[in-house]
């Protein structure tokens, strides 16, 4: 049975109904970092698996609640996740050699505010960057993915646009 996944990151403190409904369909939710309030964590719909990571913002509290960095592995994919990663082939320092020694087949970041989703032949691993969620930045749309991860592969990949920034 597949797993859904809905990405999100750079919430910055802000998550609306129209992101939480796409939320209630999956059966986990990755939030990549800038969380900015717990607020954000505790809107999120009930029963779900939720996997985080701190962000730049993201106070004292909040990076003892989520780590930096989350390795695992799910339905035969191994997943790294951090906010800041850079993206392909100019990583953030450090981000290359651990996506290979993790044996990395999914990396996902935050930070830019530009989704972004890219095969990497250099790590043989698939980047995916989701936007930003939330309303403060330089972006112009509010951006998530939807995916699901089925015996080792990564499937009906699509982004979902939530609506201009400041709207």
């Amino acid at each position: 049975m597949p797993r859904k996944i809905g990405l999100i990151s750079d919430s910055h403190s802000y998550i609306d109904h129209k992101t939480l409904s796409f939320l209630q369909e999956v059966d986990e939710i990755w939030h990549a970092g800038d969380i900015g309030s717990i607020a954000v964590m505790d809107a999120l719909p009930k029963g779900k698996v939720v996997r985080a990571v701190y962000g730049n913002i993201d106070d004292a509290a909040m990076q003892q609640e989520y780590p930096e960095w989350q390795e695992f592995e799910l339905e035969g994919v191994n997943v790294l996740m951090t906010h800041i990663g850079g993206k392909p082939p100019r990583y953030s320092k450090g981000v290359k050699p651990r996506i290979r020694e993790f044996g990395a087949q999914l990396f996902i970041c935050g930070h830019s505010h530009i989704c972004k989703v890219e095969f990497d032949p250099g790590t043989n691993c698939l980047y995916m960057n989701s936007g930003a969620i939330g309303q403060q930045g330089f972006h112009h749309m509010r951006t998530m993915l939807l995916f699901d991860l089925d015996k080792g592969k990564i499937q009906n990949l699509r982004v979902v646009e939530l609506g201009k920034r400041g709207q």
